[in-house]
């Protein structure tokens, strides 16, 4: 199975899921750039559930969008559980009609500051009531060298485990 089939394969669960639990999401998307919800967006009749994405590529991005604090991103790096918490929990406080937010931030090559970070994704997952709140790390691809394929491949890893978590948080 191919990449891109199986990212449409997560947004058509993930699509399923919202629907069945009457849910509206809300992203926020740096390494991705917007692939997760770009890719849930082509889903027939998903406006019933997808409220919007914010794509906060840049770490001022975050801080100007999102209204995280710089010095928590320099303090922890963008690439960090803290700032995928943090990423979901803004955009879901400014969203009021979403129930669920999912964040993406990681480092997916080439050259990130800390070589050891390189293929590494962080994912947020926050449900707004009950309130829940969960960030998963995810590895893609370590022992591949960077290069613009490695990084697509990544970046649609990345969008696809985002969509099958944020399935499976809902549960």
């Amino acid at each position: 199975m191919s990449l891109h089939s199986n990212l449409s394969r997560e947004a058509k669960r993930l699509a399923t899921a919202l629907q069945a639990k009457k849910l509206k999401i809300v992203f926020a998307e740096s390494c991705t750039a917007g692939l997760a919800a770009a890719t849930l967006a082509r889903i027939p009749g998903i406006s019933d559930r997808l409220c919007g994405s914010a794509v906060v590529y840049r770490d001022d991005t975050k801080s100007k969008w999102l209204g995280i604090p710089a010095a928590k991103i320099r303090k922890y790096g963008a690439a960090s559980p803290e700032i995928a918490k943090a990423m979901s929990l803004a955009v879901l406080t400014m969203t009021p009609e979403a129930n669920l937010a999912v964040s993406i931030t990681g480092h997916l090559g080439p050259s990130p500051e800390n070589p050891s970070q390189e293929g590494i994704v962080m994912i947020g997952l926050a449900i707004r009531n009950p309130r829940r709140i969960q960030v998963l790390t995810i590895h893609l691809l370590k022992k591949q060298r960077s290069s613009p394929r490695v990084r697509l491949q990544r970046q649609i890893l990345a969008a696809s485990t985002a969509l099958r978590a944020a399935a499976l948080f809902t549960a």
